[in-house]
């Protein structure tokens, strides 16, 4: 078989485009005119047979059709790129803009504190941090990764394991004074004020869960305070509003 290297050319816009949302800011990336740019993908669209964006007078998305075949293309472009990286085998070969998709406090107390480390080893790789309490649709926002914590949700998309931390129950010193110190979980039943954060995918409060030994223990708690972000849940904590299940990176 023949590989048409045209092909992997309109791929390439097609990424700028979805990266930079608009063909002009696209052209600009990658050192090609606005009308060039819509060249390129209207010879892509018409070689695969679908159309690929949405085109009105103020903006450009992604059809159905489009981010499904842009999602089967993206980690090949990845893994060029990766290849390329290795066999130029020097760090300043990664450049370009990196747009980060993250949460709030993950931001604020992990990414933050490490990203001028990031950047000085990376010199000519700029960085764009976005901070969200939802992931939302990636590849129409133009985003590269998101950190979240958890299972994935099933997709086409890449997910790789970074990091593991516990979740401990915590509470201040001052909700400890007034209502006292639970000595089993089960004690949280009883009396305690529990804060409770919502799963973004579900729209429910995530599950109270507790370590016995190999076994995994759910627990059905209670509580007057529904939260929709961590920051808030250890805000809540911290003034003595209830008790609290935090990642031990934020505890």
């Amino acid at each position: 078989m023949t590989f048409d290297s045209r092909l992997l050319s309109g791929i390439g816009v097609v990424s700028a485009v979805v990266e930079a949302g608009s063909f002009a800011r696209a052209g600009e990336a990658i050192g090609l005119t606005q009308p060039a740019v819509s060249r390129a993908v209207a010879r892509l669209e018409e070689r695969v047979g679908i159309s690929i964006f949405n085109r009105t007078a103020r903006a450009i998305s992604l059809t159905d059709e489009g981010r499904r075949f842009y999602e089967a293309v993206a980690p090949h472009l990845v893994g060029i790129a990766d290849a390329a990286v290795t066999a130029g085998g020097s760090k300043a070969a990664i450049r370009g803009r990196l747009r980060v998709n993250v949460d709030g406090t993950f931001g604020h107390f992990v990414l933050s504190p490490r990203i001028g480390a990031f950047l000085d080893h990376f010199p000519e790789l700029s960085v764009e941090i976005s901070v969200r309490d939802r992931m939302g649709d990636l590849v129409a926002d133009g985003f590269d990764v998101a950190i979240r914590f958890g299972e994935p949700e099933p997709s086409s998309l890449k997910a790789r394991l970074l990091l593991e931390t516990h979740v401990l129950t915590c509470a201040s010193t001052a909700y400890l004074a007034r209502h006292g110190e639970p000595e089993r979980p089960e004690d949280l039943a009883q009396g305690h004020q529990c804060l409770l954060i919502r799963d973004p995918m579900t729209r429910r409060p995530f599950a109270w869960e507790f370590q016995r030994g190999t076994e995994t223990v759910p627990l059905h708690v209670a509580g007057r305070l529904m939260v929709d972000d961590t920051g808030s849940l250890l805000g809540a904590c911290l003034s003595g509003a209830g008790i609290a299940q935090l990642l031990e990176l934020y505890a």
